[in-house]
């Protein structure tokens, strides 16, 4: 397996819908959108992409479309996780066949496993399918958080397992994390107001929502933070502070969507139980929009 070093700035990309379906038009142009943005990859079926509201023939039909619209020209990364075992491993051994440079793979979410049960799960997977394998580590969404001497085991003991999205807003774990691991082993920030903190202290990138509306300033950002210019990346963070604040002023991926949507490139479409803003919220997420000059 040829050894990928995960850094940048990845985008945890929407799935527009239009009349109920996917509308590729739209995922087109998001997919371009970022192409020509500078974001350094692209998540494909994470958390922000409603892949649990999607159906397997939805998911299967997005990934083949994607991948060729992507055409290699940035590193893939397919969620592929689930509770279940045996369908995470198939979702795994999919994203390797369609040559996806990596498999974001969260926490078994619902059933709070331990962290023995949690490094037998992660290691059965590493040990099945030769990809390059994320943990996703989100304990708001799962309910479980993975300790950070658990993803230092599974980096030391699984030469694939090569990177964690840390998105439990904890730094001291991320810290032990970056500090303990194997060299080559990358801390991905997983909640877009901590990506200068984590990166501070060794993170190598973000896997983003706010990617998904600003993919220039969040790509300049990470770029700065891996120079180690943190006197600019400093100001960059205060700046995007607030656009940050606004894509969690709501359940992710709504204030999302609907900023895409504000500025024109998908429908404020999405599957119940995720449901329209709110029309107060609305407004402050088009004003901080105009801010950023983004409508």
């Amino acid at each position: 397996m040829e050894d990928k070093m995960l850094q940048g700035s990845y985008v945890a990309l929407v799935t527009p819908f239009k009349h109920g379906g996917i509308d590729w038009n739209a995922l087109e142009g998001l997919i371009q959108y970022h192409l020509d943005a500078g974001t350094n990859g692209i998540l494909l079926l994470g958390t922000t992409a409603e892949t649990a509201a999607l159906a397997q023939d939805e998911k299967d039909t997005l990934l083949r479309f994607a991948m060729q619209k992507i055409a290699g020209k940035v590193p893939v990364m397919i969620g592929t996780g689930t509770n279940n075992l045996s369908q995470t491993l198939a979702n795994t051994q999919k994203a390797k066949d369609l040559e996806a440079d990596f498999a974001l793979i969260i926490t078994p979410y619902y059933i709070k496993p331990t962290q023995n049960g949690m490094y037998e799960y992660f290691k059965q997977i590493a040990d099945t399918v030769d990809i390059p394998i994320v943990i996703y580590n989100v304990p708001g969404r799962t309910g479980v958080n993975i300790a950070a001497e658990t993803v230092v085991k599974l980096a030391q003991d699984c030469k694939n397992i090569i990177g964690v999205k840390e998105a439990s807003g904890n730094v001291v774990q991320a810290t032990k994390i970056i500090r303990d691991a194997p060299a080559g082993f990358s801390v991905m920030c997983g909640e877009d107001a901590l990506n200068l903190p984590l990166m501070a202290i060794g993170a190598r990138g973000c896997i983003s929502v706010t990617a998904n509306v600003a993919p220039k300033l969040v790509s300049e950002h990470i770029a700065c933070c891996l120079k180690g210019d943190f006197a600019t990346a400093a100001k960059q963070h205060g700046h995007l502070a607030l656009l940050n604040e606004l894509m969690f002023i709501e359940t992710n991926p709504i204030p999302a969507k609907e900023a895409l949507c504000l500025m024109g490139k998908i429908e404020a479409e999405f599957r119940s139980p995720i449901c329209r803003l709110q029309d107060k919220n609305l407004a402050l997420l088009s004003d901080g929009l105009k801010t950023y000059k983004l409508i």
